[in-house]
Order: structure tokens, then sequence, then C-alpha cells
């Protein structure tokens, strides 16, 4: 196996390739063939996915200057290097399946980095100089040990889809409202109570998921006409102690709809009746802007005469 790993870098270094395939190679250690000498100048993608890697080496930018993709998916890595940030042409980095524990600052010296995926590994926080990847446009930090995320994320102003999935989030920053181009924002599975008011305000903003946060019980008005999941969301319900909850007006009882009873009770947080005013106020404006519309279409067709008459 080690004679026939060297000769697949050999012929690359020789044949000055761009892609090198190294997966399952079962490798315990980055291969010293690839560092050797002036390493692959040339090389711009490494596959290096399925092997069991637990580290980088410090030279690897000097010896692989021109990568621009960098797999790594399933390996048992605990620490991304400082020696990352010197690799200023990359712009792919995959470190999923690993047992990360710690990503370094440097990261934040990729500035040409565009996607960058960390799921399933053992992260706690992610340093504040993510928000220096300024190209960034995918982020995938799912099934981690994430209690927060950090407040300079917003500065990404390029990224359009932000996974968060199954972490331990109990709030979302409201910078992260500020993302100009986020499109795609998956929070499912986290503990989150409640979310910025302002979230979904954005027009590029277009699908949110936050399934199976059992304790949110109300989403932001500017979410309804979005495409969001929500199932697994809020306190179950049991039927036999719901209060059918009512109006009387004379001999006339107006039911509220279910939907009044599912938000909130009077022990809960008291954003639930915030959402509901929102909500409110949001159809409220909507019917008048529309009929307003419909007015000056009806002028617009409308006799001199008729517009004259009411203009007086």
């Amino acid at each position: 196996m080690a004679s026939e790993l060297c000769k697949t870098i050999s012929v690359a270094r020789l044949e000055k390739h761009k892609n090198l395939f190294l997966n399952y190679r079962n490798l315990h250690h980055f291969p010293l063939e690839l560092l050797k000498d002036e390493g692959l100048q040339y090389l711009e993608r490494l596959y290096m996915k399925r092997n069991s890697l637990t580290s980088l080496p410090e030279n690897l930018a000097q010896k692989l200057p021109n990568l621009v993709e960098l797999y790594l998916h399933s390996n048992n890595i605990v620490v991304v290097p400082e020696a990352i940030g010197s690799l200023v042409k990359l712009q792919c980095l995959d470190l999923s399946d690993n047992a990360l524990e710690i990503v370094c600052p440097e990261i934040g010296r990729l500035r040409a980095l565009r996607h960058l995926r960390l799921a399933n590994n053992q992260l706690q926080f992610l340093p504040p100089e993510v928000g220096d990847l300024k190209e960034l446009q995918t982020l995938d930090i799912s099934t981690n040990r994430l209690l927060t995320l950090p407040e300079r994320l917003h500065m990404c102003l390029s990224l359009q889809y932000l996974t968060v999935d199954r972490n331990r989030l109990w709030y979302v920053p409201r910078h992260l409202c500020q993302l100009p181009s986020l499109n795609e924002l998956s929070m499912a599975g986290n503990r989150l109570a409640f979310l910025p008011l302002d979230l979904g305000r954005s027009r590029e903003l277009q699908y949110v998921y936050v399934d199976n946060n059992i304790h949110l019980k109300g989403l932001p008005s500017y979410l309804y006409n979005k495409v969001i999941g929500c199932s697994g969301c809020g306190a179950p319900i049991q039927v036999s102690e719901v209060k059918l909850l009512s109006f009387s007006s004379g001999q006339r009882t107006v039911f509220l709809p279910a939907e009044v009873k599912a938000i909130g009770t009077e022990h809960d947080h008291v954003l639930p009746l915030q959402e509901l005013a929102m909500r409110g106020l949001y159809h409220t404006y909507h019917s008048l802007l529309k009929g307003r519309q419909l007015l000056v279409l009806w002028l617009t067709a409308a006799p001199p005469s008729v517009c004259r008459l009411l203009t007086c």
C-alpha cells in the first residue's frame, strides 16, 4: 500500500496534476511524500476523505501553496492548526465528521474561502475571526456543541447558506438579521425559545427551518411569507386540558382559533402576545394597502366627470 501511495504521488508530481485523490487509504499520518522537496506546486484539489488522519502538517501551505479545495471529511482531526491560515487561495475546506474541538483564529485569514463545512464535530464555539471571511457563501456547523454563534458572523456579507442544526443554541444573535445575502437558514434541533423579531425582514432570506425546537412557541411576523419548517416546535398540549377560549357579545359567542391556544398560556413568556399583535398589524396594513391599490385602479378607469366629483 505504501509503495502504491508513493507511486501515485510521484506520478502526480511528475505530470503536474491539479487533482489528487487519496480517499480510503487508511492513512494515519499525512503522507511525507506530499511534503517532499518542493511539494506539489501545481496541485489545486486534494481529496483525503475516509482516512484516519489526526493532524495536519505545519508546512502544508509551503508545500501545497496553490490548493483551492481541501477535502478531509471523515478523519480523526482534533485541531485546525494555525498553518491553515496560510492557504491564501483556498476556496473550499471540508472538515466534516472529524473530532474537532478547536478552530484556530487564523481561519479568518482565508479571505478567498467560499465553502466551510465543519459538521459532525465536537466544537463548543467558533472564533470571532470567522466574520472576516468576506467571500464565504456556505457555512455548515451542524451537529456540534455550540451554545451560541459569533457576533461577528453578520460581517460575512456573501453568506447564503447557514446550517446550525443539532447544536445547543438557545438564542440567535440579532446581528444575524443583517446578513444581506442569506437565502437559507436552518436551525433545527436546538434549544431556541425565541427568535429575533426582525428575522426574515431581508428579501433574500426565503427558507428558514426551526424544526424540533420544543421551547419555540412563536415566529416573527416577517417569516409568514417565507418557506419555513417548524414541526416539533412548542410544548405539546393535552386535549383534555385545553380550555376553549371565547368572548361573547349579547347573544353571540365567538370562539378563538386554535392557534391562539397553541401559542401560549398565562404562564408563558410575553413574546407570543407581541407576535399576535404584530400579526394583526401585518394583515391590517396589507388589507389597507390592497384596498388603496384597488381604489387607484378604479379611479384610473373612471370617467373624468366622476373623478372631478370625487375630488371636489
